[in-house]
């Protein structure tokens, strides 16, 4: 299956191959999940920008699957906030300890 290209002006997909892991039936799921939702923002918390309306399908746990029951809808400003801190969380938890010089005791 080749990548989907990226939607205009969304610069956060450029270099991800998100889309290409995402399932055949993606529209399906996406329109489903953003109808279920009311078309309603569902973040636990709401950054400022938020309008309540709806346009993205977040995973609620990034590493699930994509059944409906991982899938929520959110506002485009909730979902890049989620995204960042979940890209901060990454880098910090990843981050190890620095490595003593071998010529050092």
């Amino acid at each position: 299956m080749s990548p989907r290209p990226p939607r205009k002006g969304s610069a956060g997909w450029a270099g991800s191959t998100r889309s290409a892991r995402l399932p055949r039936d993606w529209h399906k799921r996406r329109a489903y999940v953003l109808a279920r939702d009311g078309y309603r923002c569902t973040a636990a918390e709401h950054v400022p920008e938020c309008s309540g309306t709806a346009t993205d399908v977040d995973h609620v746990d990034r590493h699930g699957g994509d059944e409906y029951a991982n899938l929520r809808a959110l506002s485009a400003p909730c979902h890049k906030a989620k995204t960042q801190r979940e890209a901060y969380a990454a880098r910090v938890f990843d981050r190890r300890a620095p490595e003593r010089h071998p010529g050092l005791r």
